[in-house]
């Protein structure tokens, strides 16, 4: 058993090219073994690894969950609000950053203050990128490593 962690979850918004049950098999995996010990997950409020992580540990963990987004809630993509609607209930808490503009400043912001808190990141980039790309998993996977934190990334 894991115990005492705060991980960050990041990882790709394009995620149509497996079958939600591919994903619920990735996470049992990848999340499960953390999913009990724990004590916080910070995730953001995105579309794609965001929402499909946020529904699978809102049923399996027992742990505090976290969801940042870089502005509002309200913001944020229709499939990404309603995973939020869906999970509320298990979500401790939402922290809205208030960019007022929606680019990638105010992302690597919220990932940066996800990693910050954080005692681990679990990234799940697409499989084809690579660690030069300009992608917010990546920033975010790097920003750990320049805060010496342990990362577990597994390509979808």
């Amino acid at each position: 058993m894991i115990t005492a962690l705060s991980i960050a979850i990041t990882g790709t918004r394009s995620t149509r090219h497996h079958q939600l049950t591919w994903y619920a098999e990735l996470f049992a995996r990848y999340l499960g073994p953390f999913a009990d010990g724990a004590n916080h997950f910070y995730i953001g409020g995105a579309k794609g690894i965001d929402s499909l992580s946020l529904l699978w540990l809102a049923r399996k963990a027992q742990a505090v969950i976290t969801i940042v987004v870089p502005g509002t809630v309200d913001q944020q993509p229709a499939e990404a609000q309603e995973a939020i609607r869906q999970c509320q209930d298990q979500i401790t808490e939402v922290i809205e950053l208030g960019a007022v503009e929606l680019r990638t400043p105010a992302y690597h912001a919220r990932n940066r203050y996800m990693v910050d808190r954080s005692d681990m990141v679990i990234g799940f980039p697409l499989d084809e990128d690579d660690e030069s790309t300009s992608s917010g998993t990546w920033q975010t996977i790097n920003h750990a490593v320049g805060s010496r934190k342990p990362r577990l990334i597994v390509p979808v």
